[in-house]
């Protein structure tokens, strides 16, 4: 495995572990289709909240959530919508968020960034 995707992975389980210690309960991670992918699907107070995890261990390239631009977006859009038509849950009240993991040597920490598009 290479390093970005171990960067990645732990950046993600870290997410996770951030999210859970909210009261996010996890119900699905890298949920993969013909549309798109999302690394994390979570529930809170009734609302399905599909995240986007982007890891950084610097600012090179800018904010991690520069990352998820509109060709993202619409993947990410058309993999929720297919993950609510298959689970049977079009009614459902949904938000997307983007979590910023920053690495510095032993150092994580982690911006959620709520509804960041519709």
């Amino acid at each position: 495995m290479s390093d970005i995707f171990k960067i990645g992975a732990f950046g993600e389980n870290q997410a996770v572990q951030f999210l859970e210690n909210r009261d996010y309960n996890i119900i699905a991670r890298n949920f993969k289709c013909v549309q798109g992918e999302i690394d994390i699907i979570a529930t809170k107070n009734e609302e399905i909240i599909f995240c986007e995890v982007k890891t950084r261990s610097n600012k090179l390239f800018g904010n991690p959530a520069e990352a998820v631009n509109n060709f993202k977006q619409s993947h990410i859009w058309n993999a929720a919508e297919y993950y609510l038509y298959k689970n049977n849950l079009i009614n459902s009240y949904v938000r997307f968020d983007i979590l910023e993991v920053f690495v510095d040597g032993s150092a994580v920490t982690i911006n959620q960034i709520k509804n960041v598009f519709s």
